[in-house]
C-alpha cells in the first residue's frame, strides 16, 4: 500500500495517460514484481520474445475490434504481430506458429461464428503437431445464453487436443468485455515481453462479471407506425417503469419471448402430453440449430434434411407415427429461448419513467409456408397494460461523444430506433453539437417512422440536415448508401472535422453497402486507393468515432 504522499503523486503522473498506456504500465509493474520475486511465484508457460499470430473469430466485429486493439498495443510496445481473419488463415502454416492468440465470439445455440466455422472443421480433420506452439483464447459471450462463450471452449479444447500449450488458460467475457479484456491483454503482453516470467500462472483465470439485472414494466402504450398500404408492421411499444432503470442512449433491451400456446400445445399434443405445454413456453422449439437438428434426428431415427427448422415442422413433415418417444426425451434436447435485444428508442432525459422500442414485425417464408420471428410476433401479440420483464443490454461500443461533437446517423427501418434516443437525449440537454440524420424505408406517405417529431427538431435546430431514401416511390429503388454518396463532399468534410459515424440496421446488404460507400467517398475525396480509404475508415473505428450496431 503507498503512502498518501506517494499514491497521490501515482495519481498525478498517470492521471493523463491513454488506456494503452496504463495497459503497458501494469505489464511493466508486473515485470519488476516478478524479477524481484521469482522464486516465489508459481511455475508458467514461457514464451520467448516471438512474434504473435492474433487470430479471431466475429459475426459482428466485436472479436475484430479487439484484436486490432491488440495489435497496437503489441506495435506500440514494438512487438511485432499480425492479424488474421479465421477464414483467411492458411492452415498449412499453423505447425510454423510460436505463439497463436485466439479471439471468438459466440452465436445462436453455441455456434461458432460463420467466418470461424471451415477454420476449426479442416483444423480439426488435420493431423497437425502443435507441440512447439503456445496458444491463449479469449471468449466473447453473453450470460444470458445457455452456451456462454462456447466457441471459445471449443477452440480452446481443438489447441490443446493437438498437443498446442496453454500460455493463459482460457478467458470467458460477457457483454461489458472491455475491462476484462483489457487486463487480459495487459497479461498476454507481459509474457511476451518478459518472456513468460509473468505474475500469473498458466492456470490462473480472469472470471467474466455479469451486471445483468430483470426489470418489470408496463406496456402502457402500442401502436402501429406505418399508415395503410404499407407492406411493413412496426410498432412503438411504450413501457413504463416502476423502479429507476439506469440505461443511455445506444443501450439495449432483452427480452426472454414466450413461445405461442397453440404451437407448444400442438407439440405436447403429439407426444400425448397436453397437460404439460407449458412446459415449452421457454424452451426453444423455432429455428433448431444444426446441433438440435442433429439430436432429434437421432431420436426420432430419421434423417432431418432442412439446415434450420421448426420442431412443429419436424414433427409435421416427417413419418414418426410408430416411433415410440416420450415427452421428457423431447424436453431434454431443447435448450431454453435465447434473449432477443432491441435497441432503446427514448431517453432518460426525455422520457421520463419509461422506456420505448420501435419493433418490426419479422415475416418470412420457409417452405411456401408464411412464419413471423418469434419475439417481434411475442411483442406484436403483447396486451397493453400488461407487466413485461426485461433487463438492460449495455452497448459500449455505440455511444454519443461529447455534447460539442458533431454526429453522422445513418440508420434506415428501425435502425432509427437508437438515433430517436440520440436525438431526444441530445434536445432535452440542450447539447451543441451538430446532428445530421438519413433515414430511409419503402414509402414516405407509409412509412416514415416519427416524421413529427423529427420535422419538429429539424424546424427547432437540434436537426441540422435530413437526407431520406424512400425506396418504393420511383421507379429506380433509392437507399441510404445513395443518399450518402450524393452527400459525399459535405459528409467527408464533417468527418475530417470530427464527426463521429453511426450506422444501425441489417448487417446484411445495407451496412456492407453504406460502408463500402463510406470507402468510396473517402478514397475520393483524398485522392487515395480502396486500401488506403479503408485503412481510415478502421482507423475511425479504432478512435471510437465510426461505430455499428448492426443485426
Amino acid at each position: 500500500m503507498l503512502a498518501n504522499e506517494k499514491l497521490l503523486d501515482f495519481k498525478n503522473l498517470i492521471k493523463d495517460f491513454s488506456r494503452d498506456e496504463i495497459i503497458w504500465t501494469n505489464g511493466y509493474l508486473a515485470g519488476i514484481l516478478v524479477n524481484n520475486q521469482e522464486n516465489k511465484l508459481p511455475e508458467v508457460a514461457k514464451i520467448n520474445l516471438v512474434k504473435p499470430t492474433i487470430i479471431y473469430g466475429t459475426e459482428t466485429g466485436n472479436a475484430k475490434k479487439l484484436a486490432t486493439q491488440l495489435q497496437s498495443i503489441f506495435k506500440k510496445n514494438k512487438v511485432q504481430s499480425k492479424v488474421v481473419d479465421a477464414f483467411q488463415y492458411p492452415l498449412e502454416k499453423i505447425e510454423k506458429e510460436e505463439f497463436i492468440i485466439f479471439i471468438i465470439s459466440t452465436q445462436g445455440d453455441g455456434d461458432l461464428p460463420q467466418n470461424a466455422q471451415k477454420f476449426y472443421d479442416n483444423l480439426s480433420n488435420l493431423n497437425s503437431n502443435l507441440a512447439s506452439t503456445k496458444y491463449a483464447v479469449l471468449g466473447l459471450g453473453d450470460t444470458s445464453y445457455p452456451f456462454f462463450c462456447k466457441s471459445g471452449e471449443e477452440i480452446d479444447e481443438l489447441f490443446h487436443r493437438l498437443g498446442a500449450n496453454r500460455a493463459i488458460s482460457l478467458v470467458k467475457t460477457d457483454i461489458d468485455y472491455q475491462p476484462i479484456a483489457d487486463e487480459w491483454f495487459a497479461q498476454i503482453l507481459n509474457l511476451v515481453q518478459n518472456s513468460g516470467q509473468s505474475v500469473l500462472s498458466s492456470e490462473t483465470k480472469i472470471s467474466a462479471v455479469s451486471y445483468k439485472k430483470n426489470y418489470e414494466g408496463i406496456v402502457k402504450h402500442k401502436v402501429i407506425l406505418n399508415d395503410k398500404g404499407s407492406n411493413k408492421e412496426t410498432y412503438h411499444i411504450e413501457i413504463a417503469l416502476d423502479e429507476q432503470v439506469d440505461y443511455e442512449p445506444g443501450d439495449a433491451l432483452g427480452i426472454y419471448p414466450k413461445n405461442n400456446p397453440i404451437e407448444t400445445s400442438k407439440i405436447a399434443h403429439f407426444f400425448d402430453a397436453e397437460s404439460r405445454y407449458k412446459e415449452l413456453e421457454l424452451k426453444n422449439i423455432r429455428a433448431l440449430s444444426k446441433k438440435s437438428i442433429e439430436a432429434f434426428a437421432q431420436l426420432f431415427k430419421i434423417e432431418i434434411k432442412e439446415e434450420k427448422v421448426d420442431l412443429i415442422d419436424v414433427l409435421n413433415r416427417y413419418e414418426l407415427q410408430n416411433i415410440t418417444v416420450n415427452f421428457d426425451a423431447v424436453l431434454a434436447l431443447l435448450h431454453s429461448v435465447a434473449p432477443r435485444l432491441y435497441s432503446i428508442s427514448s431517453s432518460t432525459e426525455a422520457h421520463e419513467n419509461e422506456i420505448h422500442l420501435t419493433v418490426s414485425l419479422d415475416t418470412f417464408e420457409i417452405e411456401e409456408q408464411q412464419k413471423t420471428g418469434l419475439c417481434s410476433q411475442f411483442l406484436a401479440d403483447f396486451e397493453v397494460n400488461h407487466s413485461i420483464e426485461f433487463y438492460i443490454h449495455k452497448n459500449k461500443n455505440f455511444k454519443l461523444p461529447t455534447d460539442d461533437e458533431a454526429i453522422i446517423m445513418i440508420g434506415p427501418g428501425t435502425g432509427i430506433a437508437p438515433f430517436r434516443s440520440f436525438l431526444a437525449h441530445r434536445d432535452a440537454t440542450g447539447s451543441e453539437g451538430k446532428n445530421w440524420l438519413f433515414f430511409g424505408e419503402q414509402h414516405f406517405v407509409s412509412d416514415f417512422y416519427y416524421q413529427t417529431e423529427i420535422q419538429e427538431w429539424l424546424s427547432t435546430g437540434v436537426l441540422q440536415k435530413l437526407d431520406t431514401a424512400f425506396s418504393r416511390d420511383q421507379k429506380e429503388k433509392i437507399y441510404v448508401q445513395n443518399r450518402v454518396k450524393e452527400q459525399a463532399k459535405e459528409i467527408f468534410e464533417w468527418i475530417d472535422n470530427g464527426a463521429y459515424l453511426y450506422v444501425c440496421g441489417q448487417k446484411n446488404g445495407m451496412s456492407t453497402d453504406v460502408e463500402n460507400t463510406l470507402v468510396e467517398i473517402i478514397a475520393t475525396e483524398k485522392d487515395v486507393d480502396t486500401e488506403t480509404a479503408k485503412n481510415y475508415l478502421e482507423k475511425l473505428e479504432e478512435e471510437g468515432r465510426y461505430q455499428k450496431d448492426v443485426y
